[in-house]
């Protein structure tokens, strides 16, 4: 076997490189996912949009609770008997001290996925990943929330009581519209709080619609460049005053400063 300089043998280097190509598969398509979360493709994704919670004396008093919130079983039940503050449901911003740039969030602010609680609301796009982080989790790409969005109603009427939200003025309780569902169960993908995905992109000039073949009513925000500004993140399938606009298509970049109360997310893993 011929040495090279620093006494590795060639040999020994193509095994190293076999075995740590042997370590890292590519990621398939998975086959079960935490109660809180539908399989879709290779990703974990949250049923249902986050609701965020202030978790008091987590790493003491609050230990199993964040070991719940971060296997996925915690409930509205073990919340409240840990004293945990549902935040971003109201009209201001309350996650202070944790900052709208993401700073002092590190435990305190955990992404909860619970059915039948209003999804929080008015954090920016920092926070939000904070949340998802310390519950275990992290904000999805934008090619798995498309993956994941698949058979959600693309909206027409809204009926108020089973129709995705998206002719009203102010979210609704997750999974409480029962017809908003995808292929692969997770809930109010379409309407109630449009939702913050990983993606950055540059600052966008203007907005238009997808081509009447795939969907003509869909949002498309993703027309024109700008040289300068704040670069955007991207906000998926339109909230609860978009009416036909929004869907499985629609996409609206936001500044990731921006905290508003149509701007939700949820969580992947």
């Amino acid at each position: 076997m011929r040495r090279v300089s620093n006494g590795i043998t060639v040999a020994i280097a193509v095994a190293l490189l076999a075995g740590a190509a042997q370590a890292a598969p590519p990621r398939g398509p998975l086959s079960k996912c935490p109660v809180d979360a539908i399989v879709a493709g290779a990703a974990c994704m949250d049923k249902y949009e986050a609701s965020v919670w202030r978790v008091p004396n987590p790493k003491t008093v609050n230990q199993l609770l964040v070991g719940r919130i971060r296997r996925g079983t915690a409930t509205a039940a073990d919340l409240a008997a840990g004293g945990a503050t549902h935040l971003g449901v109201v009209q201001t911003d309350d996650y202070a001290p944790c900052a709208d740039s993401g700073q002092n969030c590190a435990d305190d602010i955990y992404a909860v996925s619970l059915p039948g609680v209003m999804p929080s609301a008015n954090l920016t796009w920092f926070q939000a990943e904070v949340a998802c982080t310390n519950a275990g989790k992290r904000l999805p790409s934008n090619a798995e929330w498309q993956a994941a969005v698949v058979g959600t109603p693309d909206p027409g009427p809204d009926d108020e009581t089973t129709d995705c939200n998206t002719q009203s003025t102010m979210a609704v309780a997750t999974g409480s519209r029962s017809a908003c569902v995808s292929s692969f169960g997770a809930f109010d993908m379409v309407g109630n709080l449009t939702e913050f995905v990983a993606d950055w992109v540059p600052p966008n000039t203007t907005c238009g619609s997808w081509t009447p073949g795939l969907s003509g009513t869909d949002l498309n925000c993703l027309l024109g460049a700008a040289q300068t500004g704040e670069p955007r993140v991207l906000t998926r399938g339109g909230h609860f005053l978009h009416g036909p606009l929004a869907g499985p298509l629609t996409v609206i970049p936001a500044p990731p400063s921006f905290a508003l109360d149509t701007i939700g997310f949820r969580c992947a893993r």
